[in-house]
């Protein structure tokens, strides 16, 4: 029993050391929602809870962005591309600072999608001392809300049932047979599900949609290896 007490006493007297101050995110999570070909500009505010300078260092930038789209994060007037300038973002807080000069842009792009991105700061000389900005968007395209998708190429309907739990298919024509079109099936956070090639020859796609689990999913179609559009496609259990 003397030597528990011992134990936890020594546990006890090391605990203080081995909790690290933390920065503070005191904005809520970033939700950029638009149209495609927007841009917008979010303002974060975060705090130095200890009573000792420090410096953050951007680790890394995680998450989903697509092609056409841009992310940078800015410190005052200075905006960096965390793709390409990552060793360039630093953040400098004085003791028990209130900093509210960072910002995250973020370009929406050509494609209708929904997802998320994180950046991850570090102190250089307390790897234990970190903290995270979550950012989360979803981009709609006015201009495919219709029923049908009218290319040059191939007419297209939405999927039908939706939401569906078991099978879901899409009417579909063909105006150029020659042309190659496909349907791209992608999950919440943009990681590819499925490929369907379309038949020519065939009016309907029927898709089993039985094995994925419930929840949004895109689906995108391709001619000629074009993105055309993207719309959701909602899985039931």
């Amino acid at each position: 029993m003397k030597s528990f007490l011992l134990i936890f006493a020594c546990l006890t007297l090391l605990l203080p050391l081995n909790v690290d101050a933390q920065v503070s995110v005191l904005s809520e999570e970033i939700d950029f929602t638009g149209k495609i070909g927007m841009s917008q500009r979010k303002s974060l505010i975060i705090q130095n809870e200890s009573n000792q300078a420090k410096e953050y260092n951007l680790r890394f930038l995680r998450g989903n962005i697509g092609s056409s789209q841009k992310v940078k994060i800015c410190i005052g007037d200075y905006c960096f591309d965390p793709k390409k300038d990552l060793s360039k973002v630093k953040l400098k807080l004085k003791p028990n600072e209130i900093f509210t000069d960072l910002y995250v842009e973020f370009d929406f792009g050509i494609v209708e999608t929904r997802g998320h991105f994180e950046f991850h700061f570090i102190n250089p000389e307390n790897n234990r001392d970190l903290f995270v900005i979550d950012a989360i968007y979803d981009i709609t395209n006015p201009n495919a809300e219709g029923n049908e998708v009218d290319h040059k190429d191939i007419s297209i309907g939405s999927v039908y049932p939706n939401p569906s739990n078991r099978i879901a298919q899409i009417d579909y024509n063909f105006k150029n047979p020659r042309a190659t079109a496909k349907i791209s099936i992608n999950s919440f956070i943009g990681n590819p599900v499925a490929e369907y090639r379309l038949d020519p020859r065939q009016e309907t796609l029927v898709m089993n949609v039985e094995d994925l689990r419930p929840g949004v999913y895109f689906y995108t179609l391709f001619v000629d290896n074009k993105n055309i559009v993207t719309k959701k496609l909602v899985v039931e259990q």
